[in-house]
């Protein structure tokens, strides 16, 4: 009898241990892993790695870069981001890289002990473009009979850069009277900036005396007419086309010799009589027509002449007068500057704009490799055009 109680102690031990393990099996997964309420007082996976990216990269100070940290195993989404050298590049807490100043930097993520970097290089902004040098021209100007030339002298006054006049720059007969009374008072205000050419009108003074006489070593020698100089990048040309000008002038074997020493990168030229006009009075020149042979030869960018009292504006085109957009020259009338109109004739091959209502002069901006263009109006006129275009 004394047994039983062994008996029941015995088996109310059995019990309680086979509850406890069928509380424990009925809580855990079949995957053997660790139930929630065990999961949370496990202790967190260790950082073993941290990779940034991109591993390297190449800015200019004031540019940035993002990057990126990401660790091994992954997961971990908190990083402490540092610079070795703020006074190259600097980082924020998201990983954002701004460049300070030239030099090289190492930027670096940190998590659980671990740290990845990137390295960064930092260089100078480079500095600008030259602003490249100005340019005004027009031709046909100065006239004692009205006051257009005083309008488009007015453009030019509180202005910087070359002025080209195309030719038939004092009315009626380019003599020292008509420059001093009527050229003068006028564009006379930018004479010491004006980079002349001479026209027919000149020429009704014997030898152009009056012009060569006014503008003096400005316009080269009086028994030629015709010299070139440097503007930038620019190499400027500037012709008599009231000389003899044929293949076996003596002019044409200047020019020739003078592209031949050329160094600039780009080329201009002006003189008085268009090769190509659409204008009513004069027209198509063929007697320009070794100019046009030998620049394009040597690949010019730019004509400008007057002569014609317009302005018309062709699109590139070569000596025959067919379009080139690679090689071909773009040619100006610009006989704007205050004589008078002539209308428009028969609009010729490759003619892009005419215009015979306005007076004003051509802005050009000739850069390193490439070149702007403006016709601005003088007050009360309307007419405009304007453009640009690269260096062959």
């Amino acid at each position: 009898m004394r047994l039983r109680p062994i008996l029941v102690a015995a088996v109310s031990t059995a019990f309680i241990v086979a509850c406890y393990n069928a509380a424990t099996d009925l809580n855990a997964p079949d995957d053997g892993s660790l139930t929630p309420s065990a999961a949370r007082n496990a202790p967190s996976q260790k950082v073993k790695a941290v990779t940034v990216s991109p591993s390297s990269a190449s800015i200019q100070a004031g540019a940035q870069v993002q990057l990126t940290a990401t660790s091994k195993p992954p997961g971990t989404t908190s990083f402490v981001w540092a610079s070795s050298n703020q006074s190259v590049a600097t980082v924020n807490q998201s990983g954002l890289v701004t460049g300070v100043a030239a030099g090289s930097a190492t930027i670096s993520a940190t998590a659980g002990g671990k740290t990845g970097t990137s390295a960064i290089t930092v260089t100078s902004v480079p500095p600008p473009p030259p602003p490249g040098e100005t340019f005004w021209a027009a031709g046909d100007i100065a006239d004692c009979t009205n006051n257009n030339d005083e309008a488009t002298a007015r453009l030019l006054d509180g202005t910087t850069g070359t002025v080209a006049v195309l030719g038939d720059n004092a009315y009626e007969n380019g003599s020292t009277t008509d420059y001093n009374n009527c050229y003068q008072p006028t564009w006379g205000r930018h004479k010491s900036r004006t980079m002349p050419s001479v026209g027919n009108h000149e020429y009704q003074t014997a030898n152009a005396s009056g012009y060569f006489g006014y503008f003096g070593a400005a316009a080269g020698d009086p028994t030629k007419g015709y010299y070139s100089y440097n503007a930038g990048d620019w190499h400027i040309v500037v012709l008599n086309s009231n000389i003899a000008r044929d293949a076996t002038s003596a002019q044409i074997g200047w020019l020739r010799s003078d592209l031949v020493a050329n160094t600039k990168s780009c080329t201009l030229a002006y003189w008085h009589h268009p090769r190509f006009s659409s204008g009513s009075s004069h027209g198509n020149d063929a007697t320009q027509q070794a100019f046009w042979d030998v620049l394009y030869e040597f690949n010019a960018e730019v004509i400008l002449n007057g002569h014609e009292h317009n302005y018309e504006r062709f699109a590139p085109q070569n000596p025959s007068a067919v379009a080139d957009a690679s090689r071909g020259i773009r040619e100006f009338v610009v006989g704007t500057g205050g004589r008078g109109h002539y209308a428009l004739g028969t609009v010729k091959a490759n003619s892009v704009v005419f215009d015979s209502t306005s007076f004003g002069v051509l802005k050009m901006i000739l850069s390193n490799g490439s070149y702007t263009w403006q016709f601005m109006p003088i007050a009360g006129n309307t007419f405009t055009d304007s453009g640009s275009g690269t260096c062959h």
